[in-house]
């Protein structure tokens, strides 16, 4: 009987980035296809949110989430101050919403935005997948980043259609 053999390790794509470099690592992920979500929060009683592929959940008993924002963003210093944020599951149809709320400077909670103070406070946004309102337990230093861990603690999951995707730097459709 004989050993199976080892994998052949491919080379690396020229252009691909240095090896441990930021451009490696973006150029991998962009590979990946996340979720498109829309974090959200008051900032001196004004709304303020982003657009975020970084969400992940971390665990259901208690029910934990994370995602990551850059201490450089508009929206960092009401992340960093607020006790609660909204979490919102975009949608397909919702590629338009992510743009705006991806966008600097850009007037994310417009009329056309559609939104409507929820519990704590919180900015939560109309025909989206599902949201949470969620209470911060961590803020974890990571490089220029955040990893902010939080708890949900309301929501409602009972939005209808099919998610919003982000690949290869563009919000997609998820294919059958």
């Amino acid at each position: 009987m004989t050993a199976p053999s080892a994998p052949t390790v491919p080379s690396p794509r020229s252009g691909a980035g240095l090896p441990g470099s930021p451009d490696l690592l973006r150029s991998v992920f962009r590979q990946h296809a996340a979720g498109v979500a829309v974090i959200t929060a008051q900032d001196g009683g004004r709304p303020t949110g982003f657009t975020a592929t970084s969400l992940n959940s971390v665990s259901a008993d208690p029910p934990l989430l994370s995602f990551t924002i850059g201490t450089g963003a508009s929206s960092w210093p009401a992340v960093r101050d607020s006790e609660y944020l909204g979490v919102h599951i975009l949608g397909e149809h919702q590629k338009d919403l992510a743009g705006l709320f991806a966008r600097s400077g850009a007037d994310r909670f417009g009329p056309e935005t559609g939104w409507a103070q929820g519990p704590h406070g919180v900015p939560v946004l109309g025909g989206v997948l599902a949201w949470l309102v969620c209470r911060v337990v961590a803020r974890v230093p990571a490089g220029a980043h955040r990893v902010i861990i939080a708890e949900a603690v309301a929501g409602d999951p009972a939005g209808e259609g099919r998610p919003l995707l982000y690949h290869q730097g563009r919000f997609n459709a998820l294919r059958d």
